[in-house]
C-alpha cells in the first residue's frame, strides 16, 4: 500500500520558499510522498517562482522523482521521491534566482546518494534576501563539517541582480549519517575579515569606500583586532554590474559570522559598508554561537544527525522556528528552545536542542 503523502502548508510561519526548502528535501531524504499547499499564500506574488520551481524540479532529478503541479504561480505540489542517485545534476533559474538557495535545497539530498555528486548552480551569486556564495564557502561549509558533510564550491563566473549568469559548481561527498554538534562556548573575537566588491562598468573607488566605512563602524566598538576587509574589482568571473560587501568573524572556539549588504542604485557606498559592519557588530554582540542566518540552516542538518545537537543562539527567528516547524512534521527528530542563564552577557540567548532522527546512507 502507497502511504498518503504528508501535507505541508506552505502558508505557516514565514510562508515562503524555504518551507519549499525544507520539507522537498526531507521528503526525497525519508523516501516519503509530499503535498505542499497554499505556496506562498501571503506573498504579493503568491506560488512558485521561478528560482523555488527550479530548485523543486533539481530535487526531483536527484530522487528521481515525480513533480505534481510544478509550473510558475501554482500553489500546490506534489513530490514523489524515487531513490537518491549521484551523478552530474544542473539547475539554471534564468534569473539573477540565488544559487545559495538552490544550494540549500539540494545539499542534504546529495549527501544520501551512493557517491559524489556534481551540481552545477546557476543564478545569481550575490542576491538580495538570500546568502551571498561567499557567506555558503565562508561560513555554512566550515560549520557543516562539523556535521560531517564535505563539499567543494568552485564560483567560476559571478553573477547580479537583474541577469543573473552567475556559475558556481558543488561536489558533494556522500555520508553514511551525520554526526551532532555542540556549539554552546562563543569564546573571544579573535579574527574580522571579508571582500567588498565591485563588478562590471563600476568604479574601484566603491569597493574602497564600502571596506573604509565598514572598518570604521567595527573599529568604534572592537578596537583590538586588525581588520582586513580588501576591496576588489571583479573583471573576467562576474557578468553584469554588482557591488557589495561581506565581513566575517571567527571566535576563539571557531563560531563564524557575517555581515553583508548590496549596493543598489543611489544608495552610498559607505552606507552599504556602514550596513553589513552593524549586521556583523549585532551578531556578535548578541554572544551565541551562530548569526541570525545560520540558524536556520542548521535545523535540517540537526534533525538528520544521529544524536544529540545543541547549538546556542541570539533571538530564535521566524526562519528558525518554521525550519523546526516542518523538520518535527517530517521527520522524528525532536526539538527544545530554552533560554540560556549567561552571567557574561547582558543580552538573552537561547539553546536549541534537537535529538535527530538518525537518517541513515542505505546505498553506503
Amino acid at each position: 500500500m502507497e502511504r498518503a503523502a504528508a501535507e505541508v502548508d506552505g502558508s505557516v510561519m514565514e510562508g515562503g520558499g524555504q518551507i519549499l526548502r525544507v520539507s522537498a528535501a526531507l521528503s526525497c531524504i525519508t523516501g516519503s510522498s509530499i503535498k505542499i499547499t497554499k505556496i506562498r499564500a501571503g506573498r504579493s506574488s503568491p506560488g512558485l517562482r521561478p528560482q523555488h520551481l527550479v530548485g523543486l524540479e533539481l530535487v526531483s532529478a536527484l530522487c528521481s522523482g515525480s513533480l505534481q503541479g510544478g509550473s510558475v504561480g501554482s500553489s500546490e505540489v506534489t513530490l514523489t521521491p524515487g531513490k537518491i542517485k549521484s551523478g552530474n545534476h544542473t539547475a539554471d533559474t534564468q534569473t539573477a534566482g540565488s544559487v545559495s538557495l538552490l544550494l540549500q535545497v539540494a545539499l542534504p539530498c546529495a549527501l544520501f546518494a551512493d557517491a559524489s555528486s556534481q551540481l552545477c548552480l546557476k543564478g545569481g551569486t550575490n542576491a538580495e534576501m538570500a546568502p551571498q556564495i561567499d557567506y555558503t564557502v565562508k561560513v555554512l561549509k566550515p560549520i557543516l563539517e562539523k556535521f560531517g558533510v564535505h563539499f567543494d564550491c568552485d564560483i567560476r563566473m559571478r553573477g547580479y541582480y537583474p541577469k543573473g549568469g552567475g556559475e558556481v559548481v558543488v561536489t558533494v561527498n556522500p555520508v553514511k549519517e551525520l554526526s551532532p554538534v555542540t556549539m554552546t562556548e562563543r569564546g573571544n573575537i579573535t579574527k574580522i575579515y571579508g571582500r567588498a566588491f565591485v563588478a562590471g562598468v563600476l568604479p574601484y573607488k566603491l569597493a574602497k569606500d564600502m571596506s573604509a566605512a565598514a572598518v570604521r563602524t567595527i573599529r568604534k566598538e572592537i578596537k583590538e583586532l586588525y581588520i582586513n576587509i580588501q576591496p576588489l574589482q571583479e573583471k573576467d568571473k562576474a557578468c553584469g554590474n554588482g557591488n557589495g560587501i561581506i565581513i566575517m568573524a571567527e571566535s576563539s572556539t571557531g563560531c563564524l559570522f557575517a555581515g553583508s549588504a548590496l549596493g543598489k542604485k543611489g544608495v552610498y557606498a559607505d552606507k552599504v559598508g556602514i550596513e553589513a559592519a552593524e549586521m556583523l557588530l549585532r551578531n556578535i554582540r548578541n554572544n551565541g554561537c551562530v548569526d541570525e542566518f545560520l540558524q536556520d540552516q542548521l535545523i535540517i542538518f540537526m534533525a538528520l544527525a544521529k544524536g544529540t545537537s545543541r547549538i546556542r543562539t541570539g533571538a530564535v527567528t521566524l526562519h528558525t522556528q518554521t525550519a523546526i516547524h516542518i523538520a518535527e512534521q517530517l521527520t522524528e527528530a525532536k526539538f527544545t528552545i530554552s533560554k540560556s542563564e549567561d552571567e557574561l552577557s547582558s543580552s538573552v540567548t537561547y539553546i536549541i536542542e534537537c535529538h535527530g532522527s538518525g537518517a541513515s546512507n542505505t546505498h553506503l
